[in-house]
C-alpha cells in the first residue's frame, strides 16, 4: 500500500488525492440529502394535493436547518478534540469527550423537540406559512419532530465513528437509512394512503433505523465504547467542544435565517404558491451544489497536511485544481438550468401552477452560479489552511448581510416583487463569492510562492 493511502498526502499527484478524498464525502452528503429531497419528489406528485403539500415541506425547511446546526455543534466540535486526544494517547480525554457530546446531542435534542413540537403554530406562521400551506406543514412536523434525537444522535456521532477508524461503517449507517426511506416513502404515501404524515413516518422510521446502527456500534465495535460512567457532562470539555463547533453552528444557522426571509417575503408579495416554488429552488441547488461541496471537502485534508509539511507548491496546486474544477463543475450546472429549467421542475412537482411558475425563476435563481464556485472554494481555503475566522465571516458576509437584506429590500425595486427575492442568491454569489476568493488569492494563494525548503509555517 501506498504512503498517500496511509494519510500521507506530501506523495502522489495531488489532483488524484482530491479527488479520491471528495468522492466519498459526495456519497456521504447524497445520503444525507435523500432523506428530504426523496419527501419532497414523492409529495410534489400526490394526487389531489396541488401545490400546498410541497409548500407545506418548504416550510419546515428552517426548522430542519435548525436541528442540523445544532448536531453540528457537538459533532464537528466533538469529533476533531477526540481525534487529537486519541492520537495524544489519552483515552480517558477521549472517552470523555465523546461522552459529552453524546450527553449533550441528547438533551439538545430534547429540548430542541419541546421548543418546535409546542411552538410549532406560530413557528410555521412566522416563517411564512399560510392557512391553506399550514395545514400540510403540520401535518407532516407534528410527526416529522419526533425523529429529532434520533437524527442528531445519528448524525452528530457519525464523526467519532471516522475517528475511530470505521469510515465504512459510519456511511453504511447513512446509507442503510437513506435505502430505507427510498423504500418506506412511497410504500407509506401511497400504497397505505398517508400521504404527507407518510412521508414524515417514513422519514422517521429511517431515523430510528440509523440511530440504532450507530448505537450498536458503539456499545458492540467501538474501540472507545459508550460506557454509562462517561455520559457525565464535564463542562471544560463541552466548552471546548461548543467553541470548536460554532463555525459549523453559525453556517447551519444562517442557512435557517435566509430560508426564513425567503418564505416570508415570498408570502407576502406572491402567496403560498411561491412558496411552493423556491422549495423547488432550495431542492435543484442542494442537489446541483453536492459535487463541488464533496470536492472542496476532499481538498482540505491533502491541502491541510501539505500546509504542515511546509509543501507550497503542492498547496497552491491543490487550491488550484479545486477552483478550477469548481469553476468548470458550477459553469454546466448553471448551463443546464437554462436549458433544461422545466425538466428540474417536473421532477419535483407535477403541479400545473408550480410548473408554469418555476422554470422562469429557477434561471434568475441560478444566475451566476460559477461565483457558488469561488465562494466555497474560498472558504475551504480558508479552513483548510487554519484560518476559521475568514471562513466564517465570509459565510456571515453572504448570507447573514447580503442576501437576507436583499431579501426583504429588492422585492420594492424589481417587478414584479417576487423575483427580488429570487435575484437576491444571484447577486450575494456575485460579492460575496469575487470577496472571498480575491481575498484568498491576494492574502494566502499569492503568499504561497516561496520555495518549499525555506518556507516558514505562517
Amino acid at each position: 500500500m501506498s504512503t498517500s493511502r496511509k494519510g500521507d498526502f506530501s506523495t502522489g499527484s495531488v489532483r488524484r488525492l482530491i479527488v479520491r478524498q471528495g468522492m466519498p464525502l459526495i456519497l456521504a452528503e447524497l445520503v444525507h440529502l435523500l432523506y428530504n429531497v426523496v419527501d419532497r419528489v414523492y409529495l410534489g406528485h400526490l394526487p389531489g394535493a396541488d401545490a400546498m403539500a410541497l409548500t407545506g415541506v418548504g416550510l419546515t425547511f428552517p426548522i430542519v436547518a435548525l436541528i442540523g446546526a445544532f448536531t453540528r455543534l457537538f459533532g464537528t466540535g466533538g469529533a476533531p478534540i477526540f481525534a487529537m486526544a486519541r492520537g495524544a494517547g489519552l483515552e480517558q480525554k477521549a472517552r470523555d469527550t465523546q461522552g459529552t457530546a453524546f450527553t449533550g446531542l441528547a438533551l439538545t435534542s430534547v429540548a430542541v423537540f419541546l421548543f418546535c413540537w409546542f411552538l410549532r403554530r406560530p413557528i410555521l406562521f412566522l416563517f411564512g406559512a399560510g392557512e391553506n400551506s399550514f395545514i400540510y406543514a403540520d401535518r407532516y412536523l407534528r410527526i416529522y419532530l419526533w425523529g429529532t434525537p434520533f437524527t442528531m444522535l445519528a448524525s452528530g456521532m457519525n464523526g467519532f465513528i471516522n475517528a475511530q477508524g470505521f469510515p465504512r461503517m459510519g456511511m453504511l449507517t447513512g446509507i442503510l437509512g437513506a435505502a430505507l426511506n427510498l423504500i418506506l416513502d412511497p410504500l407509506l404515501i401511497f400504497t397505505f394512503n398517508m400521504g404527507v404524515e407518510g412521508a414524515a413516518l417514513a422519514t422517521v422510521l429511517s431515523q430510528v433505523f440509523s440511530c440504532a446502527l450507530t448505537l450498536w456500534f458503539f456499545l458492540r465495535r467501538a474501540p472507545i465504547s459508550i460506557r454509562l460512567q462517561d455520559l457525565r457532562i464535564k463542562s471544560k470539555l463541552l466548552g471546548e467542544i461548543c467553541r470548536l463547533g460554532l463555525a459549523g453552528f453559525i453556517m447551519s444557522a444562517t442557512n435557517c435565517l435566509t430560508q426564513v426571509a425567503c418564505n416570508v417575503t415570498l408570502q407576502r408579495f406572491g402567496g403560498e404558491n411561491w412558496v411552493g416554488v423556491m422549495t423547488v429552488l432550495h431542492s435543484v441547488r442542494e442537489i446541483l451544489s453536492l459535487p463541488v461541496s464533496g470536492i472542496t471537502s476532499g481538498a482540505q485534508p491533502v491541502i491541510s497536511y501539505n500546509w504542515g509539511a511546509r509543501l507550497r507548491t503542492r498547496v497552491r496546486e491543490g487550491i488550484r485544481f479545486m477552483s478550477a474544477v469548481g469553476f468548470l463543475y458550477t459553469l454546466i450546472a448553471w448551463l443546464s438550468v437554462l436549458f433544461f429549467a422545466h425538466a428540474y421542475t417536473s421532477i419535483f412537482t407535477s403541479d400545473p401552477t408550480l410548473l408554469a411558475l418555476t422554470p422562469d425563476a429557477l434561471r434568475v435563481y441560478f444566475f451566476g452560479f460559477i461565483f457558488m464556485a469561488l465562494q466555497m472554494t474560498g472558504q475551504s481555503a480558508f479552513t483548510a489552511l487554519g484560518f476559521s475566522r475568514k471562513a466564517i465571516f465570509f459565510s456571515l458576509l453572504r448570507k447573514a448581510f447580503i442576501v437576507t437584506p436583499l431579501t426583504f429590500l429588492l422585492p420594492y425595486i424589481i417587478v414584479p416583487p417576487v423575483y427580488g427575492v429570487f435575484w437576491a442568491e444571484p447577486i450575494s454569489n456575485v460579492i460575496g463569492g469575487l470577496a472571498c476568493f480575491l481575498t484568498m488569492f491576494f492574502t494566502v494563494y499569492k503568499r504561497l510562492d516561496t520555495p518549499d525548503a525555506s518556507s516558514p509555517e505562517r
